[in-house]
């Protein structure tokens, strides 16, 4: 009788356990769902946090145009040609040979490729060492505060590679570009061209022709404002459209892969997504091993089938009629 007893108690027990099991993993549930939800909600916030931070153009997205934009607001990302040249030349040549480098460019001044290819290389290296020392803000705070942080260590990523890219161009033959804000907003011909190379830099399909054909335009003497109309309304034009597309989607994977993923450590301190000290050299490399071989660095320079397509409207008019387009 008595066991009978203590067999019935133990039986009661366990149904209120497992009433009060129920309950609980009900409860749970419960919680978890709410828990979700805020965290969507949280993640759905920092998303837009980030966005709005990143777009410096206001059209609602993360594209190269807010990269650039961004990079070009880092202090001392503008390279001027003349001083850039002088500087590095001032070793080996005297002052005649330097003005005539500033004057024309290094290979049109008989300056060896082996020459120009060192100082490039002492280039990719200077800035690479700048990048390893950019700011580890971005990975350590979380949600909607980390969103203040990107738009610091973005720029100050891109425009480290602003700078090395601005510095081979002048070494393998471009002239200055111009980084002069007017009202705030940048030239379009600049931002074309920035983002060209940009697009070379991490293999865009097309950048590399399309560098090359500048490079062609400028040796054949286009004039500054044939070239400018090729970029923002002619023959580049379409290039720069897709470059801008294909690089918005990388953009805004890798942004949000380093904000809502765990960090990548690196020398120096820890960036996230895809801006690391490991991709800087790299991206470099290829737009050297571009610039190394057009027009303006290599007289004899062959075009390949590819470069010969695209055509610069002005090798097929004249600056008349271009201008008359333009005034109609």
């Amino acid at each position: 009788m008595e066991k009978e007893k203590v067999v019935s108690s133990l039986k009661i027990a366990a149904g209120k356990a497992a009433e009060v099991a129920m309950a609980a993993g009900t409860k749970t549930g419960e919680l978890a769902k709410v828990a979700g939800a805020k965290a969507t909600e949280v993640t759905k916030k920092s998303k837009d946090a980030v966005i709005n931070a990143i777009d410096q153009n206001g059209n609602g997205s993360i594209d190269i145009e807010d990269i650039i934009i961004l990079g070009l607001k880092t202090p001392g990302v503008k390279i001027n040609r003349a001083d850039f040249l002088r500087k590095e030349f001032a070793k080996n040549h005297t002052l005649e040979e330097i003005e005539n480098i500033v004057n024309t460019t290094p290979a049109r001044a008989n300056i060896s490729r082996e020459e120009v290819d060192k100082i490039a290389n002492e280039v990719i290296k200077y800035e690479r060492i700048c990048v390893s020392g950019i700011s580890t803000a971005l990975g350590i705070p979380g949600g909607a505060a980390m969103a203040a942080t990107i738009p610091a260590d973005i720029a100050q990523y891109y425009g480290y590679m602003l700078r090395a890219a601005q510095k081979l161009m002048y070494l393998y033959g471009f002239p200055e570009i111009n980084l002069e804000e007017k009202g705030q907003v940048f030239d379009s011909e600049t931002l074309n061209v920035l983002t060209i190379c940009l697009g070379v830099m991490y293999g865009a399909a097309g950048a590399n022709n399309a560098v090359k054909a500048m490079a062609r335009g400028l040796a054949t003497g286009v004039e500054k404002q044939l070239m400018k109309k090729a970029l923002t309304k002619g023959t580049f034009y379409p290039l720069v459209k897709n470059i801008s597309k294909w690089f918005g989607q990388k953009m805004t994977k890798e942004v949000f892969a380093g904000f809502f993923k765990k960090s990548i450590p690196v020398v120096g301190g820890i960036v996230g997504g895809g801006l690391t000290f490991a991709t800087f050299k790299p991206c470099c490399e290829k737009l050297k091993a571009t610039l190394q071989d057009t027009l303006l660095s290599n007289p004899n320079h062959v075009e390949t089938e590819e470069e010969k397509e695209i055509i610069i409207e002005a090798e097929v008019k004249d600056a008349t009629e271009i201008v008359d387009e333009e005034n109609n």
